[in-house]
């Protein structure tokens, strides 16, 4: 089950005895969750952040692709994909607590040409679903859109079963699957635009909608399988993806001011990844490190590590990650910090484990 909270039907937005939102709790808006947080930083606008903008961006293209349906496990308000059912109710369903269902529903439907983007936790999507996305999406080639949001340790009090830290180790391994993390809301805009002509099934890692600002628009040269470089140097490559994106770049802003020069490359796409990218980090900076919100068993380090092996590239490399171990249960703030993947964390671990400079 997702939650042992009660549903309304009418909405698909869970409320506990108390008569709390358990959306807004999810979204970390609650007054509840407001007095537990701690150190986590208050919200910012919900336009900007990927957990909120996927409703609002499918139900914009749904104007002009009648394609497009959406489908959701009783998280419409969670994931904000209800401002899609209020300008299209009759292309939204709610399938209720039953995720695998929703993903063999959504490749049913798009066997028949439709394009579903079905929606729920990443722990859901990617882990409990893992059996429906291999083998009802990607082996037909069904051109089903999973929008796994609330990915890594973001839904951090609600302990092991909510967290997901080894998503994109099983995803990368299923064929013909596209696998892809969003850093923002306008880099997801760009991704669910780019979706619409791709062929078979994609799983798009989301944050847990309140990730800052990468990109101050939406990037219109976005590529599945192509590499963004946000900053070039030449004594260390950083490569990160989703929610560590914006963590690197300020690690990188902290390692220049003590004179380090740091690239950074935001590998939105897990699989296919940009081995081109990597080899380039790899020839012309002194040392790669990879930092991910996932174990460092079997996501983006392990995918940069074997392009490095293929290609006989010897360079000083690190994993920077979440070790071989389940996470507390904390607020995401102070785990990010704990774990050192914030931007003060990052800038520690290349500089001790790179040896820059």
């Amino acid at each position: 089950m997702t939650t042992d909270a009660t549903s309304d039907p009418n909405d698909g937005v869970s409320v506990d005895g108390t008569g709390q939102n358990q959306s807004d709790v999810f979204r970390g808006e609650s007054h509840a969750a407001e007095s537990r947080r701690g150190s986590t930083e208050k919200g910012i606008s919900a336009r900007s952040v990927p957990a909120f903008v996927a409703g609002e961006e499918l139900a914009d293209l749904a104007e002009f692709d009648s394609r497009i349906v959406v489908m959701t496990a009783d998280l419409a308000s969670a994931n904000r994909l209800i401002d899609f059912k209020a300008r299209h109710p009759d292309r939204f369903f709610n399938m209720g607590i039953a995720e695998k269902n929703m993903i063999t529903a959504g490749a049913g439907l798009a066997s028949t040409g439709l394009i579903p983007f079905v929606g729920t936790f990443a722990s859901f999507a990617g882990l409990l679903g893992f059996e429906q996305i291999r083998t009802d999406c990607a082996y037909p080639g069904m051109s089903v859109r999973v929008l796994a949001h609330h990915s890594g340790m973001s839904l951090g009090y609600y302990g092991s079963s909510h967290h997901a830290l080894e998503d994109l180790a099983a995803m990368r391994a299923v064929a013909d699957l596209t696998v892809a993390c969003a850093a923002d809301g306008n880099q997801l805009r760009a991704m669910l635009r780019a979706s619409l002509d791709k062929k078979g099934a994609i799983y798009l890692r989301l944050g847990r909608g309140r990730d800052p600002e990468v990109y101050a628009k939406v990037p219109e040269d976005f590529e599945f399988g192509r590499a963004t470089q946000l900053r070039d140097g030449r004594d260390v490559t950083i490569i990160s993806t989703g929610s560590e994106v914006h963590a690197s770049l300020g690690a990188a802003d902290l390692l220049s001011e003590k004179g380090f020069s740091v690239r950074v490359l935001d590998m939105h796409t897990i699989k296919p990844l940009d081995v081109t990218s990597v080899v380039a980090a790899a020839n012309e900076t002194s040392a790669v490190v990879t930092v991910e919100e996932h174990s460092v068993i079997g996501g983006l380090g392990s995918a940069v590590a074997e392009v490095l092996a293929d290609h006989q590239l010897s360079v000083p490399f690190f994993r920077h990650g979440v070790n071989d171990e389940y996470v507390l249960v904390g607020p995401p703030a102070a785990l990010y910090a704990h774990y050192r993947l914030d931007a003060k964390g990052v800038a520690e671990v290349v500089e001790e484990r790179c040896r820059v400079g």
